[in-house]
């Protein structure tokens, strides 16, 4: 809380369902939210038993709980270039919401069907920072940084076929962007962005 002003989060991989039950009861004695990201059903399952206030998003594999309202009356617009990479864009969704944003999402306007894309302009205008998700070859955030004078965040997500190397193809295309004004976050790093 005292260094980015928000609870701790707890990545889920690779620890014991009962591990994360005592960790999740020590956090529910905090005034904050709570976020379990990598946060698979059958855990969620088991910590509901005891805890059945939490939440999960399937999708997002993130288990979690709201504590306070909406802190941001800015919108962070998340856009996915397919609907293969919605389970990062929800990962980031859940995350902003919990910390008290207002989020807004376009799912499936890549560059495949640009068209898609053009016709959410008014929306891409009105937010105040865009979050893209893309596989890959990651052409979407380049794309809308070209469009649009706001902050973009970049996801790459390992979907795709072959020579896109589990994500690295658009984390490359990403970083090398020649519209200024992107920021590029890990592969499959929905909770980061």
């Amino acid at each position: 809380t005292f260094r980015k002003g928000f609870g701790e989060v707890i990545y889920c991989e690779n620890k014991t369902q009962e591990h994360l039950k005592k960790i999740t009861k020590v956090l529910l004695k905090r005034e904050n939210p709570i976020l379990l990201t990598r946060a698979n059903k059958s855990l969620y399952d088991f910590l509901k038993k005891t805890f059945p206030a939490l939440k999960h998003n399937e999708p997002g594999k993130i288990i979690y709980l709201k504590k306070g309202g909406l802190k941001n009356k800015k919108t962070v617009l998340i856009l996915t270039a397919g609907t293969s990479d919605i389970p990062v864009a929800e990962e980031a969704r859940i995350t902003l919401e919990v910390m008290g944003n207002r989020v807004k999402t376009i799912y499936d306007v890549g560059v495949a069907g640009i068209h898609r894309l053009l016709d959410k302009l008014p929306e891409i205008s009105k937010a105040n920072v865009i979050i893209v998700v893309a596989g890959m070859e990651g052409a979407l955030a380049s794309v809308v940084g070209g469009l649009t004078d706001k902050p973009v965040i970049a996801v790459p997500t390992s979907v795709g076929y072959g020579s896109s190397f589990k994500g690295i193809a658009p984390l490359l295309t990403m970083m090398n962007s020649c519209a200024p004004g992107i920021a590029v976050v890990n592969i499959d790093n929905g909770f980061g962005a």
